[in-house]
């Protein structure tokens, strides 16, 4: 059942966007706008046995299904509140012989779903799935290929017992799928760990620079407000990364959404200039700067494949590398050199070379803070993964106000009840009272700290993935 005052926005025709959202009253920083539940999910294919099939939270011990031996669960609890969801999965499991991929699963769940209660507007909702885009007619011939195998494989695992769907009505599930999936991160949003769709998301629009966020907390997605909106006003949110220049953007989108971009960002090419910029004393020949360019995308290829295969101080060597041919040229907003200082930072943290990591985390945030929007969800867990990096380093006033810088983001993006901030504030409150003490006694502080730190195993970054952070929304790749 769909959660939330759904009274706050209203549905509208936006002009060449097709339909929209917008607000029905005023909304500030950090409000949210409606909660919504899933109307089906499913976890990743890779992780099925290491995260909650319910609740989507990773855990070290989870429950089978001692049925189909396939879905697990955190407790009891979990596995009596997914039963709805999961008994005809369950005996379709059992009688396929072995468990088709997440897009199965999750077009299989979202019809049982259909069977039970119909095709109309569910509780809550302001769509129906039946209603919402499936862009198949937009399908390139490889995506038209992919389509008709997950079409394939579903008729071969649906149960004949089921309700008997028509094979354009399959194709438009498997389309609404493909472009309104939802990512669902785990309980301290770090990992991307499950795909679902909420329809009522699905009906806002997307902007480069959007004024809402989407956070899923706690079994349901929150559409935040990312600052003051006006009553009347469009909701969007943004489908994609901004850190990019307008072309790539829109690319990106054409490719994956399939529609052009017409917001003001990409219309007037805002932040272009920042996005790709060099030195102006002295200025380097449009050569160099082309060459410089092409080493960068080379060697972001060579980096992939070195942290691929775990080789953590070739990708640092390679980051160096790059960094010394860069720093002549780029100026610190230039997106070929923010991408070499988060990963040399991130793996650097990783290997406790913290020092050298901190520098780089606190020059990869200066340039930052020049491009996101100040609320921007990806700046918040940059600026925090930072201010824990200069920690570590002993910059404990630096590693404190970014620490604090993270935890007002978050406090927008993702709210006070939202673990990673809880964590936060934890944090906070330790850096705070260390710095006390640092600007009291210097000598004592760093003679507790060593004592404090050979004491208990110190919080080590996790391991360095070459996946990017939780992407707002799933696309199959």
């Amino acid at each position: 059942m769909t959660i939330g005052r759904m009274e706050n926005v209203e549905v509208f025709t936006a002009e060449g966007k097709g339909r929209g959202l917008k607000a029905t009253k005023e909304f500030w920083a950090a409000d949210v706008i409606f909660a919504e539940r899933a109307y089906s999910a499913v976890v990743f294919d890779s992780l099925v046995n290491f995260v909650c099939h319910t609740c989507f939270k990773r855990q070290e011990k989870l429950h089978r299904c001692g049925q189909c031996k396939f879905a697990h669960y955190c407790d009891r609890t979990c596995q009596k509140d997914a039963w709805l969801n999961h008994k005809n999965e369950c005996s379709a499991i059992k009688r396929y012989g072995k468990v088709p991929n997440e897009n199965i699963r999750l077009a299989a769940r979202i019809m049982w779903r259909v069977e039970r209660e119909g095709t109309g507007l569910t509780e809550g909702c302001l769509v129906s799935v039946d209603d919402l885009q499936n862009h198949v007619e937009h399908f390139g011939e490889e995506e038209q290929k992919e389509l008709r195998v997950d079409v394939d494989t579903f008729l071969q695992y649906w149960p004949p017992q089921s309700q008997q769907f028509s094979m354009q009505y399959i194709s438009h599930i498997f389309g609404v799928i493909n472009c309104n999936g939802f990512t669902l991160s785990d309980q301290r949003g770090l990992q991307a760990v499950g795909v679902g769709i909420f329809p009522n998301l699905g009906l806002v629009n997307h902007d480069c620079w959007p004024n809402c966020t989407v956070i899923f907390n706690n079994g349901k997605i929150e559409l935040r407000a990312l600052g003051k909106i006006s009553e009347g006003e469009e909701l969007t949110v943004s489908y994609i990364d901004f850190l990019n220049v307008s072309e790539e953007r829109k690319r990106q989108l054409k490719k994956q959404y399939y529609f052009d971009c017409t917001c003001e960002h990409c219309q007037k090419k805002l932040k272009d200039d920042l996005f790709l910029g060099v030195k102006d004393n002295p200025k380097p020949s449009q050569e160099v700067v082309k060459e410089i360019i092409q080493f960068s995308k080379d060697t972001l290829e060579k980096i992939d494949k070195a942290r691929s295969e775990g080789l953590y101080h070739e990708v640092v060597k390679l980051c160096r590398e790059c960094l010394q041919k860069q720093e002549p040229v780029f100026t610190d907003t230039n997106i070929y050199m923010l991408r070499i200082l988060s990963i040399v930072s991130e793996v650097l943290s990783y290997l406790q070379a913290f020092e050298e990591a901190s520098d780089y985390a606190r020059r990869m945030v200066d340039g930052y803070m020049k491009l996101y929007h100040p609320n921007n969800a990806q700046l918040g867990m940059a600026v925090m993964r930072a201010g824990l990096t200069n920690w570590h380093a002993g910059n404990i006033e630096v590693g404190h106000g970014m620490i604090c810088k993270a935890y007002a983001i978050l406090l927008v993006t993702h709210g006070p009840s939202h673990p990673i901030t809880k964590d936060l504030e934890a944090m906070r409150v330790q850096t705070e009272m260390e710095l006390r003490m640092f600007r009291q006694n210097e000598f004592m502080y760093y003679k507790m700290r060593e004592a404090a730190l050979n004491n208990q195993p110190m919080q080590v970054m996790a391991e360095p993935s070459n996946e990017p952070a939780p992407a707002l929304f799933h696309k199959k790749q």
